[in-house]
């Protein structure tokens, strides 16, 4: 993330400065709490720097970014504290604060420089919780959305570029949800359900790298159920986009087995994009 401090000498200096209001806030001996009402903006938003970057406690260093605001909420460095508390939550795994924070930021100071960077820490906040493929897809859902927001509210910016390439991945990842779901069918053969799920691919994630395997699983399912005008259909239009893939070798043998080739047959929704991959218009 960009820097948001202003002039910095170094960690030595916060540090001399975090262990100089401790010494200032001592009693007997016994260290206390830094009084942070008798500290400037600046001194306690460079505690909340040295407590995040350079003892690893996002905990202190919200607490510090927190006081900043809360002791002089109208300054600069009130507007930085705000951002740094949505990067700290985040980089501490605490998704819902950073996205409150970065809400916040972005209610306060919608036309801020930050502002981007607000918007992008929210769309990370649903990205960076996606898992493994086979978990529910709601939170998916919703990092496409907000990295769409980023990309489309500002292109310009230095995220929009990341926001396209995580757009992207997330996309690739339901694609990836719904092919899994059609290969457990498929196992079990329930080749209706499989094909409403390799349908989907086919039809919504069709710029995905799932696309040829749900063709070829279409074949197989198709072939199964003994529609074989659907399954030479979708192997045609496996052969046309991805004729150099294994899919469609495997699909091709397939076929072969029952004295079947590649080609468009019958009037079934594959068909109709047959008809709109040789026209150019899809894929």
């Amino acid at each position: 993330m960009r820097k948001m401090t202003g002039s910095k000498s170094g960690a030595g200096i916060l540090g001399g400065l975090l262990l100089a209001a401790i010494l200032a806030g001592c009693g007997g001996g016994a260290s206390k709490e830094p009084a942070l009402d008798k500290m400037s903006a600046e001194q306690i938003y460079k505690l909340g720097e040295f407590s995040l970057e350079e003892e690893g406690k996002p905990e202190d260093a919200v607490r510090y970014f927190s006081e900043v605001e809360r002791l002089y909420p109208y300054s600069d460095w009130a507007r930085r504290a705000l951002i740094m508390q949505a990067f700290t939550y985040h980089k501490n795994k605490e998704y819902e604060d950073s996205r409150a924070a970065a809400q916040r930021f972005l209610d306060y100071y919608p036309g801020d420089d930050d502002a981007a960077y607000a918007k992008y820490l929210m769309a990370l906040s649903y990205y960076d919780q996606i898992d493994e493929v086979g978990r529910d897809q709601g939170l998916t859902y919703q990092a496409l959305q907000a990295l769409r927001d980023v990309i489309e509210e500002y292109p310009d910016s230095e995220y929009a570029r990341s926001a396209i390439l995580k757009f992207d991945l997330a996309f690739d990842h339901l694609a990836g949800k719904e092919m899994e779901i059609g290969r457990y069918y498929l196992k079990r053969g329930n080749y209706t359900a499989a094909i409403n799920r390799f349908r989907v691919v086919v039809q919504d994630f069709q710029t995905t790298s799932h696309t040829a395997e749900a063709l070829h699983r279409l074949v197989e399912a198709y072939l199964s159920l003994g529609l074989t005008d659907e399954a030479q259909t979708a192997a045609a239009i496996l052969g046309h986009n991805y004729q150099a893939s294994p899919f469609y070798e495997d699909s091709y043998a397939l076929l072969g087995q029952q004295g079947l080739k590649p080609e468009a047959k019958g009037d079934s929704w594959l068909t109709k994009i047959y008809r709109q991959v040789i026209k150019g218009e899809w894929l």
